[in-house]
């Protein structure tokens, strides 16, 4: 099944799957199977509280670590370079890692406004090898842009809130005009009324698929990297078992047409919004 989902090569080299696994309250023995049932890219945080269970699932996996890529991300309470750091190799600690695929700033938290000295924070951890490639989570254009200013770094990856009801059209032709690789938080966006779609079980049904897979196939055509999370080992394998149909421009524009422009879910506007 890992063989089926497609590759991308990030802009500093590194190569990773173009569909991953988010593990966002997914505690022990729940965090540990994905890899068993073919995912490769495995995304957690040091907020979430679980990056042993995800080095716990590395080493019971029979997957090789060189051919898994691990994220984590770095908390807005220590944005400030020497707690950055610290935090970082934490994280690796934590996890029992030796370094990590990639790793992200959580938030830009606008109002702290250390972001440039956390993203120094991981320029020097990837000169050190305690990171392979890095990247943020919902940055803006003018958080991104001032990164480039003051750093002449941009992120490899800007995970964002996306899904069908909020498609971050801008966002995301900023993110190609500037080599950044859109990776979608949410998916599915966390409720059923997503689910529940009517225009999207109409797709569904003409393709004999679920919502969930035409959800999951669009965020594909759109070059996004979604990291959908389950528990259940089923729906793990349904989510990678995407690569053998294809939406059309018409089914495309439909979806892209359930996008509200106060489409976040939690009003998590990352102009205002603080993550600590």
């Amino acid at each position: 099944m890992a063989n089926q989902i497609p590759n991308i090569t990030l802009h500093d080299g590194l190569t990773i799957p173009k569909v991953g696994f988010g593990t966002y309250r997914l505690n022990g023995n729940d965090g540990v199977q994905a890899i068993d049932n073919g995912y490769r890219l495995i995304d957690t945080a040091y907020n979430y509280e679980n990056e042993g269970t995800i080095g716990e699932a590395v080493r019971r996996s029979s997957t090789p670590r060189e051919q898994l890529l691990i994220t984590s991300k770095l908390p807005g309470r220590y944005h400030h370079y020497d707690k950055a750091v610290t935090t970082i190799q934490e994280s690796l600690y934590r996890a029992n890692l030796d370094y990590y695929d990639l790793y992200l700033i959580h938030w830009p938290n606008p109002i702290q406004d250390v972001y440039v000295e956390a993203w120094q924070a991981l320029i020097d951890a990837k000169r050190w090898g305690y990171i392979r490639s890095i990247g943020v989570c919902n940055f803006l254009p003018n958080h991104l842009e001032r990164l480039k200013k003051e750093t002449g770094v941009l992120p490899t990856i800007n995970q964002i809130e996306l899904h069908p009801f909020f498609n971050q059209e801008e966002q995301r032709k900023w993110h190609q005009d500037h080599q950044i690789v859109t990776e979608s938080w949410s998916p599915l966006a966390r409720t059923n009324d997503v689910l529940d779609h009517p225009v999207l079980q109409e797709i569904a049904k003409n393709h004999n698929r679920t919502v969930s897979q035409i959800i999951l196939r669009w965020h594909y055509q759109l070059d996004a990297i979604a990291i959908p999370k389950s528990a259940t080992p089923s729906r793990q394998l349904e989510n990678i078992s995407i690569f053998d149909f294809e939406l059309s421009n018409e089914e495309m524009s439909i979806i892209n047409q359930l996008s509200k422009a106060d489409g976040r879910m939690k009003d998590q506007d990352p102009a205002v919004y603080e993550e600590f």
